[in-house]
């Protein structure tokens, strides 16, 4: 087994309590005001804070460091308009044919339809594509570990990213994504994981009345 090459955590950076609790304070205050957005402005966004956005996303964790993600950033108008097309085709074969009865339930207090317009509205689509597997310099299949796990966190790095940026989101998964590779040339061993929608919200825009549950029920402590 090769000995891995050690470096300093020259990278860390030590708060007093005081500090860190404030500090702690202050994201989750900041946090909690994301709200899932579905009414998009076609407002400008300067493509270096997308860049931003995108590269803090890549710091995230990853089972052996195999980094299993690809980001697509879709800005083409033409390529949002094709990616609607083929997104509504699925969901409306989705709402009025595969979703059971329950799952239709809880999605109506969300207010979802097969109808997604802020495809094509917001500047951003940012595509995020699960790596199955590597290819190495020499064409070898390279083995992905906790490959699922990882894309999830980069996904959630990238969208609290969006939000710190002061930029409003929208997790899509149209099911099945497999004309997201064909649209967006990607090959046969990335798979689809989600279109995270980015921009600016409507001036109108609207969400669900909706709350989280109470934290004695997602958390405890022993």
């Amino acid at each position: 087994m090769q000995s891995p090459n050690m470096i300093p955590n020259s990278g860390y950076r030590e708060y007093t309590q005081s500090e860190m609790l404030q500090r702690s304070k202050e994201f989750l205050s900041d946090v909690s005001r994301r709200r899932t957005v579905r009414h998009f402005s076609d407002r400008a966004v300067p493509r270096a804070i997308i860049e931003n956005c995108a590269l803090a996303a890549l710091t995230a964790p990853s089972g052996a460091n195999m980094q299993p993600w690809h980001f697509v950033v879709v800005t083409d108008p033409k390529l949002k308009a094709e990616i609607r097309v083929a997104a509504e085709r699925e969901e409306r074969e989705f709402y009025h044919s595969r979703a059971p009865k329950e799952w239709l339930d809880a999605l109506a207090p969300l207010g979802t339809d097969e109808n997604k317009p802020y495809l094509e509205t917001a500047p951003y689509l940012i595509v995020v594509f699960q790596q199955l597997h590597g290819v190495s310099a020499a064409g070898n299949t390279v083995k992905h570990y906790y490959a699922t796990e990882s894309v999830g966190l980069a996904a959630g790095m990238l969208i609290t990213a969006v939000h710190n940026a002061g930029l409003a989101s929208l997790t899509h998964t149209p099911s099945p994504m497999g004309f997201l590779n064909t649209v967006l040339k990607r090959p046969a061993h990335e798979k689809a994981f989600l279109i995270l929608v980015v921009g600016y919200p409507s001036d109108d825009a609207l969400v669900p009345a909706i709350t989280k549950r109470p934290p004695e029920e997602s958390i405890s402590w022993m």
